[in-house]
């Protein structure tokens, strides 16, 4: 069912520095800081030739990383990001294997303007995993 390694990402409790430490100190490309307020964070990708890391950053005050962030206040890996063919095809085949989907059920649009959609952290090892429509 799931396919390419689209990015793993880390929650950052100050997204300048962060951008700088993957821009100046490991020479890597990087994006421009992008607003997602469906999703309440601002988002840089860290381009690597075979994947990304995507920094994530709070947006607001309700950003869903806020508790990631009070927790790990030096921020850490957030979630995984799997690319998957058909969304509501892998959704609905993890849901009859007992998944559990976060929120509403309903893919979003994420970063790179495809659905997405999280699946809960306890039904997969303790990683907060997200479906992107590849």
């Amino acid at each position: 069912m799931i396919g390419r390694l689209n990015h793993v990402a880390i929650a950052v409790p100050d997204l300048a520095a962060a951008t700088r430490v993957y821009k100046d100190t490991l020479g890597a490309s990087v994006s421009a800081p992008l607003d997602q307020p469906a999703h309440g964070v601002t988002v840089v990708f860290v381009n690597l030739p075979n994947s990304k890391v995507e920094l994530l950053g709070l947006l607001g005050d309700n950003s869903p990383v806020a508790k990631f962030l009070e927790n790990n206040p030096n921020g850490g890996i957030h979630h995984i990001c799997y690319e998957v063919p058909d969304i509501i095809a892998a959704r609905d085949q993890l849901k009859k294997q007992g998944a559990r989907v976060i929120g509403n059920g309903e893919p979003k649009i994420g970063a790179h303007g495809k659905p997405v959609l999280f699946l809960h952290p306890k039904d997969f090892c303790g990683t907060l995993v997200e479906l992107e429509q590849a």
